[in-house]
């Protein structure tokens, strides 16, 4: 059975009938027509820059902005007397 893509209560393609199954889930599509439509098309450039997005916002991670603190935090775990880098005030042994 072929599946339409349902647009603001009416079919992309423009087909018209009460035995037409439609959907607004863009991988269930099956009309050719209806994938060619620019609503189709406009609506799954929409679905994938919304993915990406929120791709991009899983993999910033908190912990990357405060690095200063890991770094001092790494140094105090090694055994003995370590130097902490320059740019931390008077480089002190931790």
């Amino acid at each position: 059975m072929v599946t339409h893509f349902k647009v603001s209560g009416h079919l992309a393609c423009g087909h018209k009938g009460d035995n037409l199954t439609s959907t607004r889930e863009l991988n269930r599509v099956k009309c050719r027509s209806c994938r060619n439509t620019d609503a189709y098309k406009e609506a799954r450039k929409d679905q994938r820059n919304a993915a990406r997005r929120a791709s991009r916002k899983a993999k910033v991670t908190p912990t990357a902005t405060d690095w200063r603190q890991d770094w001092t935090e790494r140094l105090t775990a090694l055994p003995g007397l370590q130097r902490l880098p320059r740019g931390f005030t008077d480089q002190p042994f931790v």
